[in-house]
């Protein structure tokens, strides 16, 4: 009787897995992290970490929750298999009783969001005290369950664990999760309600952090992971618990990828980086969580997403921003407006947008109430992930944004920043129908003709186009509001290029045949005269006649004709337009 050998299963992608028992018992590839263990048990036992959204935040923590838990410790070889804490367990391995909360389950609205609090620690508390019944007693679990609120549910845990010899482990992640959506859609107020004086957020870190100083407490070690520093300077007046390791050199990569990480995931499911790198590269790389930026890191949520299109269909996502890495515009309008009426963060946003990026140093703590100031509002762009570490000018750090997939969302940003406050509110099908026509037809002054004519009706929009580079960056909203085109801008060439130049993105639409180089004239209203315009005219025409050899723009043209495109605007008015044949120059 023959024996037949069973070939293990093909491992599926993870898009979208956090649970890691789910993923490691459902065949899901695990990209190891494993080996910074050790460095995080080092950094401390009270932890704070931040990253952007889809980073794989609640993944590390489920990790960790499986592999410091006492109730796990009996399924270590299985969970853990070929990975490197398996062949290298750190003393502290179930050592633990792991109490993991997720705070984006509570609902964020003001009514609620107590009661939805509360419910939710006793439900987690509940099947917490049901997993280690065996550890804790039921008449401890009881005391536990009969305290009257979250807050006192916890500091009865951590006495009755203290009791019982026993040592907890607590993860707390999206920790601000409904703190900052009550502040980002119901205010100000709201928010302070909950995190100040009487609010039972602060209450409930308020007992943290008097359990972390309790000589010979229960609480062992804790570990809180969200997207900003806010909320925990706004209930424990910043973490002075514990270490903040969020910009520490040695977790760049904590979550993440890196390129070589990418390339074992691609080769795992039978692909090749190499082809799909640049595109990568350019829509979901280089963020560095540290200032030297030694190692670039990708977007994981990103790169998953394209790998499980390629995997599936054999080609990239149509699509290349996956729906859910958007971050919510409404998380910014508190910070952008107020009264609907756009303020200095949208103007300093708009700046950043127009050049890719600010020169200031990331604040590790700010309350809520200081997001005014500019160095909060930039670090907060830092931590939501819209701007990243890139190197230093004038003894700063330099910040960027940093990638296409970033720059998109923050072009949209703008455009629904404006409508939001009432500024300017064109029908965007109008504007698609003839950015389409620009792209595909070469019919070009149907799009900038209608921009300046719904300008011309909405006056509360032109406060806002006093310059050439204001003009620019509201353009750039308006021409990515369909990514056909690889936008470059004079500021990402380092100068000494065109205004905007605007290359078919071939990989997302290869039958594209039309490329634009655009130079923008401007002339204050008070100083148009005939005279000057004609010398800008001029001197835009000399400038677009030179770009049109430049090597930057050769290299991404491909077969498209190339329209070079003089648009001179006097204050927020387009007087003048005109079009260069350069075919018919050159010969």
């Amino acid at each position: 009787m023959s024996t037949r050998t069973l070939t293990p299963p093909s491992p599926r992608i993870p898009y979208g897995v956090a649970d890691f028992i789910k993923l490691r018992r459902g065949h899901e590839y695990y990209v190891d992290k494993t080996h910074y263990l050790p460095l995080l048990e080092e950094a401390g036992r009270f932890l704070f970490l931040i990253r952007p959204r889809r980073f794989g935040k609640s993944l590390l923590q489920s990790m960790m929750e499986c592999y410091y838990d006492a109730e796990w410790a009996k399924d270590f070889d299985t969970l853990f298999a070929d990975t490197w804490i398996q062949a290298n367990p750190t003393p502290e391995r179930g050592q633990y009783l792991a109490l993991r909360f997720d705070f984006s389950a509570v609902r964020a609205e003001p009514d609620l969001v107590e009661d939805s609090f509360e419910h939710y620690v006793r439900i987690i508390l509940t099947d917490f005290l049901q997993r280690h019944s065996a550890r804790i007693p039921a008449d401890s679990a009881a005391a536990v369950l009969a305290e009257t609120s979250a807050a006192r549910r916890i500091e009865r845990l951590i006495s009755e664990l203290r009791t019982q010899g026993a040592s907890l482990y607590l993860f707390i992640d999206e920790y601000d999760n409904f703190a900052n959506n009550l502040l980002a859609h119901f205010g100000q107020e709201a928010y302070r309600d909950l995190t100040h004086s009487g609010g039972f957020l602060r209450h409930f870190f308020a007992l943290l952090k008097e359990s972390v100083g309790r000589t010979g407490g229960g609480l062992a070690r804790l570990f809180i992971t969200g997207v900003s520093p806010l909320t925990l300077d706004d209930v424990t007046s910043g973490f002075n618990i514990g270490a903040n390791i969020s910009l520490e050199a040695r977790f760049n990569g904590l979550l993440g990828f890196t390129h070589a990480e990418l390339e074992t995931l691609f080769a795992a499911f039978g692909q090749t980086l190499e082809p799909h790198r640049a595109v990568i590269d350019a829509w979901y790389n280089h963020y560095h969580f540290e200032d030297e930026c030694r190692e670039p890191i990708v977007n994981s949520d990103m790169a998953l997403y394209y790998l499980k299109a390629l995997v599936a269909e054999g080609q990239p996502p149509r699509e290349l921003i996956d729906h859910n890495v958007r971050i919510d515009y409404g998380k910014l309008r508190h910070l952008v407006q107020i009264d609907r009426r756009l303020n200095g963060n949208f103007s300093h946003l708009r700046a950043i947008i127009e050049s890719g990026e600010q020169i200031g140093r990331v604040q590790t703590s700010f309350p809520a109430e200081a997001l005014h100031q500019s160095e909060n509002f930039i670090s907060l762009l830092y931590y939501l992930g819209l701007l990243t570490f890139a190197g230093e000018r004038r003894g700063l750090p330099l910040l960027r944004i940093p990638n296409q997939t970033v720059r998109q969302l923050m072009y949209g940003y703008l455009r629904e920043g404006y409508a939001e406050a009432g500024v300017f509110t064109p029908a965007t099908w109008e504007i698609a129908d003839r950015l389409s026509r620009l792209a595909y037809n070469g019919d070009w002054e149907p799009f900038f003709d209608y921009l300046a004519e719904r300008i011309a009706e909405q006056a509360s929009v032109r406060d806002y186009l006093q310059g050439e580079k204001m003009i620019q960056g509201f353009l750039l909203a308006w021409l990515n509001l369909t990514p056909y085109f690889r936008v470059w801008s004079e500021q990402e060439q380092g100068g000494g290029f065109v205004d905007l130049y605007l290359a078919p993105f071939y990989f997302r639409y290869p039958d594209m045949r039309h490329a634009y180089l655009i130079e923008l004239k401007y002339v204050k209203r008070s100083e148009d005269t005939p005279e000057r315009r004609a010398e800008l005219m001029e001197a835009a025409r000399a400038q677009l006649r030179r770009y049109a050899g430049d090597a930057r723009v050769r290299e991404h043209l491909g077969p498209a004709h190339l329209h070079a495109l003089v648009l001179l605007y006097s204050g927020w008015e387009l007087v003048q337009r005109e079009a260069l044949d350069l075919a018919a120059e050159a010969s």
